[in-house]
C-alpha cells in the first residue's frame, strides 16, 4: 500500500483542484445570461425548433462523428506501431497494411455518403 501513496495524493489534489476551479467559477464569474447562451449547441447550425420527444438529426450529423472517430482510431494504433516498428519486423509492416485498408475502407464509405463535403 505504501507504493500507491503519492498516487492516491495526486489523485486526491487533482479531484481538489477540480471540485474547488468549478465551484470557484460559479460564485466567481459574471452571471451575465441571455437567450444564445441559454440555447442548446448545434456544431455551428442554428438551433432549430424540435418537437418535444426530440427530433431526427441529419445524416451528416453521425458521418462527421464516424469520421472522427476513424482518425481516433487511427493514431492511437499507427503511434505504438510506428515507435516498435523495428521490433515488429515483416508481420508488423504486413498487420499494419491489414489495418490501414480497413481504415481506408470506412474513409472510402464516408466519402461515397457524403461526410467530406462541407457546404
Amino acid at each position: 500500500m505504501n507504493a500507491y501513496t503519492p498516487i492516491l495524493v495526486l489523485g486526491a489534489i487533482a479531484a481538489a483542484f477540480a471540485i474547488f476551479s468549478v465551484v470557484a467559477a460559479s460564485v466567481i464569474g459574471p452571471k451575465r445570461y441571455n437567450r444564445a447562451k441559454l440555447e442548446a449547441y448545434e456544431c455551428g447550425i442554428e438551433p432549430t425548433p424540435q418537437p418535444a420527444g426530440g427530433g431526427r438529426f441529419p445524416v451528416k450529423y453521425y458521418l462527421t462523428a464516424m469520421l472522427f472517430i476513424v482518425f481516433d482510431i487511427e493514431i492511437v494504433f499507427l503511434y505504438p506501431w510506428a515507435v516498435h516498428f523495428d521490433s515488429l519486423g515483416i508481420f508488423g509492416l504486413a498487420e499494419m497494411l491489414v489495418f490501414v485498408a480497413l481504415i481506408g475502407v470506412a474513409y472510402a464509405y464516408d466519402w461515397r455518403r457524403g461526410g467530406l463535403e462541407w457546404d
